[in-house]
């Protein structure tokens, strides 16, 4: 079965949601990300995904005491995404407790660096966020184009030690119209070595299970969550049944 790994995304240490990454399109929420995550952990979930969204826009994260606080007060392992662009940055964040890194900007900008990351930490710990729009990646908070085609940058890190693939459409990202199954299903028969873990358009529990029927292994879901669409009985009974 499928694994549901929940998001939080992070400004100023509170839950927020964008709307097709647009920053001015943001909506707050009233639990803290230490709710959010202790209530994850009761549904049974073992991974969580976080996004410093103010590091996502600078060179270094902005919320490691808040994702910190989250490490250490629940059991949940930890993904995290957002400013992880040098040597300082990532080891404050392992040392903040965070189990894999999230790069996304850096595999455009710094390629010799987050190679040299494949090699020194496997890819196990690093993890490549693949932000796409139509078939572009797209960089620094979904704010730029990374001139690079999604198959293109597989390509290049396959080799390299790249196991795990964040790929988030973004014109599908808090829409709750949907996933891009296609996209999906597209890429994982194409990079067979790779896990692929589907993020963006989620609207429903149906929109999971389209998913796992085309054989994906993993889907992030935030804004479904936060908004009612999947709700947390639905997500600790999906955890149950998945053993």
């Amino acid at each position: 079965m499928i694994e549901i790994i929940p998001a939080i995304d992070i400004i100023g240490g509170k839950c927020v949601r964008l709307s097709q990454g647009d920053y001015l399109r943001c909506r707050e929420y009233e639990d803290s990300p230490l709710e959010m995550a202790r209530k994850f952990e009761d549904c049974g979930v073992k991974w969580l995904h976080t996004v410093d969204l103010e590091g996502a826009r600078s060179d270094s994260p902005k919320n490691l005491k808040t994702i910190e606080q989250i490490a250490s007060r629940t059991t949940l392992r930890i993904e995290m995404g957002g400013g992880i662009k040098s040597d300082g940055a990532l080891s404050d964040a392992f040392s903040a407790g965070v189990s894999r890194v999230i790069c996304g900007s850096i595999a455009c900008s710094n390629k010799n660096l987050l190679t040299e990351w494949f090699e020194r930490y496997s890819g196990e710990k690093i993890v490549l966020g693949a932000d796409v729009k139509g078939e572009t990646i797209a960089v620094k908070g979904w704010t730029e184009s990374g001139n690079i085609t999604l198959d293109q940058l597989l390509a290049e890190y396959l080799p390299k030690g790249l196991r795990h693939a964040i790929i988030t459409d973004i014109e599908n990202d808090g829409m709750l119209n949907g996933a891009s199954v296609l996209l999906y299903k597209r890429v994982t028969e194409k990079f067979r070595q790779l896990h692929v873990i589907a993020s963006g358009g989620i609207g429903s529990m149906a929109d999971i299970i389209a998913l796992q029927e085309n054989k994906i292994e993993s889907v992030i879901v935030g804004k479904a969550i936060y908004e009612g669409h999947v709700s947390l009985d639905e997500l600790r009974k999906f955890n149950i049944n998945r053993g």
